[in-house]
């Protein structure tokens, strides 16, 4: 029977290997202005799709990590289709309410309906309220792509006048398929780099 011998070496070399193969599935896009940070995420899963009303969140933290909750925000969201130019009217400017998500309470989200699919800007700005809240005015800038589902004509338009888009997965997904392949590579390079190692010896 082969005995293992662990190789320190080896093991940071695969873990470098596997960190860079493996996709990650759940990232949030991160913007900073001035003094505050924040992170954008949208239902579901990053991928909203045209026509289907996505809860979308924004966690602002100011230098040092500290949460901004809505309350001490006087913030305000627009979204422009892409390209557009500056000083153009938003295409639409969901109102915004404190919510919990993860970790966060009281963060700014609110409910965003793509009229169709394609690239959107969601730009969020805001100043502090007068309840002694401190930190710079700030306009954070996230791109968000919008796969394909119930197109809608306008903003405005009357379900009479939305078309269903055939489905389609957006290229974000991560298919089983896909992890399936790049597990099996990995188990493949560790038993090669064991057996290596082993033959050294």
């Amino acid at each position: 029977m082969m005995k293992l011998i662990f190789n320190p070496k080896l093991f940071i070399f695969l873990s470098i290997i596997l960190s860079n193969f493996v996709p990650t599935v759940f990232a949030h896009t991160v913007k900073i202005s001035g003094d505050v940070g924040g992170i954008i995420h949208i239902e579901p899963n990053d991928n909203p799709r045209a026509g289907e009303p996505s809860d979308t969140w924004f966690a602002l933290t100011r230098k040092g990590g500290q949460v901004i909750p809505l309350k001490d925000c006087n913030c305000q969201l627009a979204v422009y289709a892409e390209p557009h130019v500056p000083g153009e009217p938003a295409l639409l400017e969901p109102p915004l309410k404190p919510i919990q998500a993860e970790r966060y309470e009281g963060i700014p989200g609110a409910v965003i309906t793509f009229p169709k699919p394609g690239i959107y800007q969601l730009q969020l700005s805001g100043k502090p309220n007068d309840m002694g809240a401190s930190f710079q005015p700030f306009v954070l800038k996230f791109e968000v792509t919008v796969a394909a589902g119930k197109s809608l004509a306008t903003p405005q338009a009357s379900t009479r006048n939305q078309e269903i888009q055939p489905e389609q997965k957006s290229s974000n997904t991560v298919s089983p398929i896909m992890i399936v392949i790049v597990l099996m590579t990995s188990i493949g390079i560790i038993l090669f780099f064991i057996k290596i190692v082993k033959k050294g010896d």
